[in-house]
This record gives C-alpha cells, structure tokens and sequence, in this order.
C-alpha cells in the first residue's frame, strides 16, 4: 500500500469491501449496499482520508455489453414471419469483442403496418437499431425511429449490394426490386 498524504492506494478486485458510509462517500468504480461500500472493478482503490471519498481505477477495460437506449449495428441471422434474430456487431459506435444475439420484433420495427418481417429486413442485412430491453438478457431492438433501419441490403437473388432507389432497393447486377425498411443514411454505413 502506498500513500500520499492522508491518501491509501490498494489493488482490489470486484465485491471486494473498502468501507462503510459512516467514513467515506462511494466515488467512481465503487457501489454501496446496506452501508457498505464495494469495488465495482479490478483496480487500484484510493481511499481519500482528507476528503472522504473512495474510488476506484480501473486497471481493465469495463465490458461492452447491450444496454437500454444504446444504438446497436448488427446483423441479420435469420427472419421468420414476426420476428428477425440479429448478431450484434457494434454498441454505441463501439466494436463488440464478441456478438451478442437480439430480437426485432416486427411490431417494434416499422411505425407503419407490416405483414412480415421479409419486408422490413432479409438474412445479412446490415441494420441499425435501439435497444429497448435487455429483459430475460436478450436485447430487443427498435428500428422505429430517426435513422434507424437497414444500412445495407445484399440482393436476395444474386447476392450483390442493393443500391436505393426512392423508397425501394434495387439491385445494379440483376435488376430485382425490394422492399426494406431502411435507415435516413442508407448505403453510406462502412463496413
């Protein structure tokens, strides 16, 4: 343990006890319950005897994990009738290490009346989406809602890049015309 004045350093890990509420106030990287505060992260914990606080720096990255109001980027695994079943492949413009499964359900994907999913995104569509419940830890998505939707598009007969044209895709190698609910920025999503 090392100090400066009236100022602790110790390496601690997650659950790990630093104190109670009756000596200092939590500070970042920690969290209280029942008048206990823990560390939150793995880390070194500066306890501030002078002003009262305990924090924690982090010695490891925090997690990438889906959470409520977070726009995501996946993509399309599968489409049934009702619901599409995504890859999540970025968190709020953040790559994920590992993709996360999700639900889009159709009512939560067009502000308009769909009849299927087929019309709103296809398997390996590119789609931008919000969170709007990690209930039961599988995000369901929205794609109701400004710049939200299909980013990408592949043709479902030759495979090629879908191209827009007004309210409809069309694909530039076999002509074929598609329906999609797709994203204010359509066809300018890197990937």
């Amino acid at each position: 343990m090392s100090s400066k004045i009236g100022q602790s350093v110790q390496f601690v890990v997650p659950g790990e006890k630093l104190g109670v509420i009756e000596e200092f106030v939590p500070g970042r990287g920690t969290y209280e319950e029942n008048g206990t505060i823990y560390s939150e992260a793995i880390g070194l914990a500066k306890i501030d005897k002078v002003n009262k606080i305990v924090e924690i720096q982090r010695k490891t990255k925090k997690p990438l994990i889906p959470e409520e109001d977070s726009t995501v980027i996946s993509i399309v695994t599968s489409t049934q009738d009702k619901v599409a079943q995504v890859n999540i492949l970025e968190i709020d413009q953040l790559p994920v290490g590992t993709p996360f499964s999700g639900i889009l359900h159709i009512s939560s994907s067009s502000p308009r009346y769909e009849r299927t999913m087929k019309e709103v995104c296809k398997t390996g569509d590119i789609v931008r989406a919000k969170i709007v419940s990690t209930r039961n830890r599988v995000p369901q998505l929205t794609t109701i809602g400004r710049g939200l939707g299909v980013v990408k598009a592949y043709c479902s007969q030759c495979g090629q890049p879908l191209v827009q044209r007004n309210h409809l895709l069309q694909c530039p190698s076999c002509g074929k015309v598609e329906r999609r609910k797709i994203s204010d920025d359509y066809g300018r999503y890197a990937t």
